[in-house]
């Protein structure tokens, strides 16, 4: 278990990790169709949107949060 501090990053780290996944996969398959090959192409374009998320999702995550709070309202 982690200490709660690491919450927002494991959140960010799970999150960016599950939808690289998805969308280089839809991306992979379209590209090439699901042709031999197809699963180890995934994975490395997988691995590589995933370097890029992650990181990317740590330094949008909270601008936009303040985006979200800046557009509702209390009830």
């Amino acid at each position: 278990m982690f200490p709660q501090k690491f919450g927002p990053y494991l959140f960010g780290f799970i999150l960016s990790g599950m939808m690289s996944l998805l969308v280089s996969g839809i991306s992979t398959a379209r590209a090439t169709g699901l042709t031999e090959g197809f699963v180890g192409l995934w994975g490395t374009s997988w691995l590589t949107a995933w370097a890029m998320a992650f990181p990317i999702v740590l330094v949008v995550g909270p601008l936009t949060r303040r985006a979200v709070q800046a557009l509702v309202r209390e009830s």
